[in-house]
């Protein structure tokens, strides 16, 4: 069984009333109260899945926050409060949870959100929830993309075990200067690897294109293959690696170069590549030089993990 096909499994028959315009499937779960869209979402951080015992509190913190507002980049929001679960085993140092509240909060004053209370407990393994309220007047949604869009990704991908899992920042400016300018069809934020979310981001359309040369592989991608040549290619490193928390999202090929010319202007010092297109023929398709051929892998999946 997949991530996916356990959360089908699990949300099937969830009670739901009308003002849920989006449930469980997006970024965030859409919610209308009277004439207010609201954006709900909720993410976790574990040791061991997402931090190592050694990683520094404050990254620790750091990361559990910017992970969530990462999808709320994804959909165009605006955070404005935050709940935190606590987790964590008994004997855990109090100074080292104070770092990672610390982590947490210069976090939240960067991206101006208020953190609003949440809860403890025990168990056996570190572990914080975030939850998230969010403002949006026109919300992305994942599942918008049509036949022959272009698709377009922020950044660069790949190696991001080097630390860019821990540093990023999530692309909230641009996702909400994309959702009010350039009107995106669908967009996701990259957490399991571009082959993954891609994935999700075709929707009911059978298939994609990536135009191999086109995608931003990172430098620490390549630094990574150099000093284990047994690793992953900086190729398959940028399609399956995650947690590169960059926006891949699409829009009509007709505005494909009036939005490269307009993101230059707006963000000059991030990167912004179309690397494919949205096809009517099933399954991811890898070109280079060579031709097409079929790309079967996917990126990160909890419950794929040995």
């Amino acid at each position: 069984m997949t991530e996916s096909d356990l959360i089908q499994l699990l949300t099937a028959d969830l009670p739901q009333d009308d003002t849920v315009r989006v449930a469980a499937g997006d970024d965030c779960a859409v919610l209308q109260l009277g004439k207010e869209t609201l954006l709900f979402k909720t993410d976790a951080v574990v040791e061991g899945v997402h931090f190592t015992v050694d990683t520094p509190a404050q990254s620790i913190g750091r990361k559990a926050l910017a992970r969530a507002l990462s999808d709320i980049a994804a959909m165009g929001g605006t955070p404005t409060h935050a709940l935190i679960t606590l987790g964590t085993p008994a004997a855990t140092d109090p100074d080292r949870l104070q770092s990672i509240y610390r982590g947490i909060n210069n976090c939240a004053v960067e991206h101006g959100v208020n953190i609003v209370g949440g809860e403890t407990t025990t168990l056996p393994c570190l572990t914080l929830s975030i939850a998230l309220l969010v403002t949006a007047l026109q919300p992305v949604l994942r599942t918008g993309s049509q036949i022959g869009d272009a698709l377009f990704v922020t950044g660069e991908l790949g190696g991001s075990i080097s630390g860019h899992h821990l540093e990023f920042t999530p692309r909230l400016r641009e996702g909400r200067w994309l959702a009010d300018h350039c009107k995106p069809h669908a967009m996701i934020d990259l957490s399991d690897g571009l082959a993954s979310d891609l994935r999700h981001l075709l929707g009911e359309n059978p298939g994609a294109e990536i135009l191999t040369s086109a995608l931003p592989i990172s430098r620490a991608a390549h630094e990574l293959a150099r000093k284990n040549p047994s690793s992953k290619t900086p190729l398959l490193a940028a399609l399956t690696d995650g947690e590169d928390y960059e926006l891949l999202f699409t829009v009509s090929s007709k505005n494909a170069v009036p939005v490269l010319d307009a993101w230059k202007k707006a963000f000059p010092a991030v990167s912004l590549k179309c690397i494919g297109k949205i096809t009517d023929q099933p399954g991811i398709v890898l070109r280079d030089e060579k031709g097409t051929q079929p790309f079967h892998l996917h990126g990160y999946d909890h419950l794929q993990q040995s």
